[in-house]
């Protein structure tokens, strides 16, 4: 890509893209820019990834096309109504910025290309699972810029924006249980006599296994897991312990509580 990125804000999920987007060749160190306020922050960005950093961001924004808002929620307003940052006509703003609305954006942005998104903890390891909405100004060739970027963390999929409290609970929110998950299982494998460590990479490994099983396949979870479970064997009693104890709707009722709560927050 010819154009230039630029990230206002430079914490880990702004890092992670960052990386991605040189791992990926998506942009040269060169085309990439970020600004932070503390100097610490701007020194580990520059040796760490030789991109360009700035005090202000109202003097980075200058230097962008694209544009990606990775700051706390609460210091959205100060950017543009005290710091007078100004994102004009024909650039694309690309926010993570939970809660923050096509709607909201318009507020602060009127004139520029806006994308809302929702990106995940997993983003960290380039295998992020994130979903998107654009605004009407978008053509198509800035959706498969948009596209680009955010697939260079992980997977994107572009959704309506009525949709985005569903992927918060879905993806955003999910690898919290998840990590649950491998934690009890870990836990079982200690008391059977494993090593903290080895129980935690063994249980990690079936999870990213059983996740690429799915993706890669196509075969519906319920196929995959009658695949395991031979009749009168071991996996088929853990399963019935796991239904009889609701494992099923648990997680269901901690996905549905959580968009409720992302609903709740975007009316605020």
């Amino acid at each position: 890509m010819s154009s230039h990125i630029g990230f206002i804000g430079a914490g880990k999920m702004a890092e992670a893209l960052i990386g991605g987007l040189i791992a990926k060749k998506v942009f040269s160190k060169d085309e990439i820019i970020a600004c932070a306020p503390s100097q610490k922050t701007r020194d580990h960005i520059e040796s760490t990834y030789g991109v360009k950093t700035y005090a202000k961001a109202a003097d980075m924004v200058k230097d962008a096309d694209l544009i990606v808002l990775a700051v706390k929620p609460k210091n959205v307003p100060g950017l543009f109504e005290d710091e007078g940052v100004v994102i004009g006509k024909g650039k694309i703003l690309i926010s993570i910025v939970a809660g923050l609305s096509l709607e909201k954006m318009d507020r602060y942005v009127p004139d520029a290309k806006k994308v809302r998104v929702m990106p995940n903890h997993c983003c960290m390891v380039l295998e992020g699972a994130m979903g998107y909405t654009c605004d009407p100004t978008l053509k198509a060739a800035d959706k498969k810029k948009i596209e680009k970027i955010l697939s260079s963390v992980g997977l994107a999929v572009e959704v309506p924006e009525s949709q985005m409290d569903a992927v918060t609970g879905i993806a955003g929110s999910s690898p919290a249980f998840l990590y649950m998950v491998i934690d009890a299982m870990a836990d079982a494998g200690v008391l059977n006599g494993l090593s903290r460590e080895q129980a935690i990479k063994l249980a990690a490994q079936s999870m990213l296994g059983a996740a690429k099983m799915v993706l890669e396949t196509g075969k519906h979870p319920d196929q995959l897991r009658d695949e395991v479970c031979s009749p009168g064997g071991t996996t088929i009693v853990g399963v019935k312990i796991l239904e009889d104890l609701g494992m099923r709707s648990a997680m269901s009722n901690a996905v549905d509580g959580t968009i409720a709560r992302s609903r709740e927050m975007s009316q605020e």
